[in-house]
């Protein structure tokens, strides 16, 4: 069985966790950030599990 290539856009983009699920950012915290609220900019820093159906997908783009 040959070695799984990791992909590198996605290493870029997603960090596994602990638990073994893929946790991704936040879109929106980029530019144009003074019309939008403190509240929310806040909230764009934090990191959020990615959805249950790119799951599985993501898993196999990072296996290490």
């Amino acid at each position: 069985m040959p070695k799984l290539k990791t992909h590198k856009g996605a290493s870029k983009r997603f960090k596994k966790t602990g638990t073994g699920l893929i946790v991704r950012g936040r879109a929106y915290g980029r530019h144009i950030l003074t019309s939008k609220p403190h509240k929310r900019k806040k909230s764009l820093h934090k990191s959020v599990v990615a959805d249950k159906a790119d799951q599985k997908v993501l898993k196999r783009m990072l296996p290490y």
